[in-house]
């Protein structure tokens, strides 16, 4: 190998880490989101299981009981649509601006194709 050689193969190897480096803060970023909107569903749970728990110690009359279960039926749903919607937001693909990166990178003339594993 010549030294060009070497010395283009060494700006790529450099390129490509920083790719990965900014990757890496992305899916920090990522887990972050995930993780507060967690939280956030969690909260709605135990919002509804203490509603759920004081409704049952108060004495209510027999047509507000199917009423309640109406209610905990439409909270139930509730919690799974959010926790669909949290199930949605994990990422699993690369953002267009990392891709768009990755494909700039050349090495020996060929260029890196983002969608190969």
């Amino acid at each position: 190998m010549n030294e060009e050689m070497v010395q283009q193969m060494m700006a790529a190897a450099e390129r490509l880490a920083a790719a990965t480096e900014t990757l890496d803060r992305v899916l920090g970023k990522l887990d972050a989101q995930q993780e507060m909107l967690n939280a956030k569903v969690d909260r709605i749970v135990a919002a509804v299981e203490e509603s759920i728990a004081q409704t049952t110690e108060r004495q209510q009359p027999e047509g507000a009981e199917s009423e309640l279960k109406q209610r905990v039926v439409q909270l139930e749903k509730s919690n799974a649509d959010l926790q669909a919607q949290a199930s949605r937001m994990a990422r699993k693909t690369l953002s267009p601006v990392v891709s768009a990166l990755i494909g700039k990178n050349e090495v020996e003339g060929e260029r890196l194709d983002p969608n190969a594993e």
